[in-house]
């Protein structure tokens, strides 16, 4: 390209319709200022940017642009996923908008040489020429798979502090293989999910038990399962249970499936928001959408805690109030327990991962250091093995 073609593509960028976000982000908007700057320092500080941004995205330009495109959210793909079909002038709009975002990504050093004419220096970086097009019509035919915007290229979120669903960084990448026992309970929670997945009748699922078991790394290891599939994750705190009806609109036309994650859950006799929880899980319409299940892990059966003096309370009905709260496990369609692990399972994890840490040790000599581990935290536990073995290594 020479440098009037640059600017020309430039031009066309600052056009975009149907992409128009795109502008907004750092890969484009540096583009931009490099090419409309007057001083060529400046212009030379805007491709440093741009190029820095390159590298933090993995180094190659071409990459960066395409990963950028696919995972835009617009007009188009959001009636795209929701009606299957948009208006001809929108396809007409996307198609030489696509041209133009190709003629972008296929940008090499060279072509950057060519604008700035005497510069001493251009970063170099990788490159390649590639067609957007068919890519795209191809995402958009596997849409409720590959999903769009932040959940293109990420499976677990969360509720940011301000009520907006954000990707969870470093977000746990535990595997189903990782895991060694409870393969039946596990088994549970999978068929249940691949039930969803595929449309059948799928139930919300409480996964109950002793600390350590491996309760909440068996949801994340289903999500990571099940990624390409179309699910995803969103972890809600159980302060932030009033804002499941939020959560439910936002995520409601979405193509894509989502576990909604509630870890840990437990409520004392004080807290009043289990009743959210507990419209979600009867199938509230403001409380739930069809694309959604609640996954939750509690280490008690019955998530209401209650002591005696709750049933000695003054209220008139009071029976009735301790029954609603009590019973609010009972609204799971699926209840799984993660028992504490006996003395042959826990034996049995601890050379797994003995083995698979390269642990060099005599088998007897082995066990016995686990069970006084054990003994000394008092408990036996998959977490409990593992933090064994970490401290051999």
């Amino acid at each position: 390209m020479t440098r009037e073609d640059i600017k020309t593509l430039s031009r066309s960028l600052s056009g975009l319709g149907v992409f128009a976000g795109l502008l907004k982000k750092p890969l484009f908007s540096h583009f931009l200022t490099m090419t409309e700057a007057r001083e060529e320092g400046e212009a030379l500080r805007a491709l440093g940017a741009l190029i820095s941004e390159v590298y933090e995205k993995g180094g190659n330009f071409a990459a960066a642009v395409r990963r950028a495109v696919l995972e835009n959210e617009n007009a188009y793909v959001r009636m795209r996923a929701g009606k299957g079909k948009c208006d001809p002038a929108i396809e007409v709009a996307l198609i030489r908008e696509l041209k133009i975002l190709s003629a972008f990504a296929s940008l090499a050093p060279a072509d950057f040489e060519a604008f700035f004419e005497n510069a001493p220096y251009i970063p170099p970086f990788g490159h390649q020429k590639i067609s957007l097009a068919g890519e795209y019509e191809e995402r958009m035919q596997d849409i409720n798979k590959h999903g769009y915007g932040i959940f293109a290229a990420n499976a677990m979120f969360r509720l940011s502090n301000d009520s907006q669903i954000e990707p969870i960084a470093s977000a746990d990448n535990v595997s189903l293989e990782s895991f060694i026992g409870y393969e039946e309970e596990r088994g549970q929670v999978l068929e249940n999910t691949k039930a969803f997945l595929e449309g059948r009748p799928a139930a919300n699922v409480l996964l109950y038990g002793d600390a350590g078991t491996g309760k909440s790394s068996t949801v994340k290891a289903v999500t990571n399962h099940y990624f390409e599939q179309g699910l995803r994750l969103i972890e809600v705190r159980k302060d932030q249970l009033s804002l499941l009806p939020l959560v439910m609109g936002k995520i409601r036309n979405n193509p894509l499936r989502f576990i909604i994650f509630i870890d840990d859950l437990s409520f004392n006799k004080s807290d009043d928001c289990f009743s959210m929880l507990k419209a979600a899980l009867e199938g509230s319409a403001a409380a739930k959408a069809d694309n959604a299940v609640i996954y939750a892990t509690s280490n008690r059966r019955h998530i209401v805690r209650e002591t005696f003096s709750d049933r000695e309370g003054d209220e008139v009905h009071r029976n009735d109030t301790m029954q609603e709260t009590l019973s609010l496990s009972e609204r799971f369609g699926m209840t799984v327990l993660f028992a504490r692990p006996n003395k042959q399972l826990y034996l049995e994890i601890i050379r797994e991962l003995a083995t698979k840490h390269n642990i060099q040790m005599e088998t007897s000599e082995l066990e016995l250091k686990a069970e006084a581990f054990a003994l000394k935290r008092g408990t036996r536990s998959a977490r409990c093995a593992e933090q064994f073995i970490e401290s051999l290594m």
